[in-house]
């Protein structure tokens, strides 16, 4: 059947990935990925041969029309992001998005997100919490920190390693030094580990070490 469907790949562990996520990788036609030398591992690893596309932030405005078009004719393609769900801080919403106006089903396999995990064993209250993914690097980022000093919910924030200790800092000068975070990195990797504690706190802790990895942030949300 001609459909798009989101797959969702391991953040780290490849034992992450799902059977029916195997089996679609499998049955698609075309495999949408960020990156095809890193998907061409992950199905290289699954035995798995299939036709990789790049699909990224930098083509999806220029290509997506014509992949509208091959799943019209009647190809069935997956879309896998390099980690976690597409869509998420990834490519996703705009092909999801053209799918919908041209009545094309889409289906989006459940799966591995880092989200999730930092948020629950966080510590931190998770029964009400707002996603806001990675902070704008300059234009907009003040103004996004000022909106969020009144965000009661807890939030969860995606950071890369040359700009945690900046976002850190930022968290102790918007949200006070004294606000409960947890920073999670390499999650279900060899090395995750997760620091928690006032803000200040954790910027001692991570201070400590070289800082590499993929990180979330997990912020109480204002009394």
């Amino acid at each position: 059947m001609s459909k798009l469907v989101l797959i969702p790949s391991p953040i780290g562990n490849l034992a992450d990935i799902s059977k029916r996520s195997i089996e679609e990788i499998e049955s698609s036609n075309i495999i949408l990925c960020e990156d095809t030398r890193h998907t061409a591992k992950l199905i290289n690893h699954l035995g798995i041969k299939k036709i990789l596309k790049s699909y990224h932030k930098f083509n999806e405005h220029s290509i997506v029309e014509s992949i509208i078009n091959e799943i019209k004719n009647g190809f069935k393609i997956g879309l896998i992001s390099d980690a976690g769900t597409p869509g998420i801080s990834d490519p996703g919403y705009l092909i999801v998005k053209k799918c919908i106006d041209n009545d094309i089903e889409v289906e989006c396999l459940p799966g591995p997100t880092a989200l999730v995990p930092a948020l629950v064993i966080s510590g931190l209250p998770c029964d009400r919490f707002t996603f806001e993914g990675f902070l704008p690097l300059k234009k907009g980022r003040k103004s996004r920190l000022e909106e969020l000093t009144n965000e009661k919910r807890t939030m969860i924030f995606y950071e890369s390693p040359h700009k945690l200790i900046k976002t850190l800092n930022d968290f102790a000068n918007y949200f006070g030094s004294d606000r409960d975070i947890s920073v999670t990195k390499e999650i279900s990797k060899v090395y995750e580990t997760t620091y928690r504690g006032k803000v200040l706190d954790v910027l001692n802790q991570v201070n400590k070490f070289k800082i590499k990895g993929e990180f979330v942030v997990v912020v109480k949300g204002k009394k």
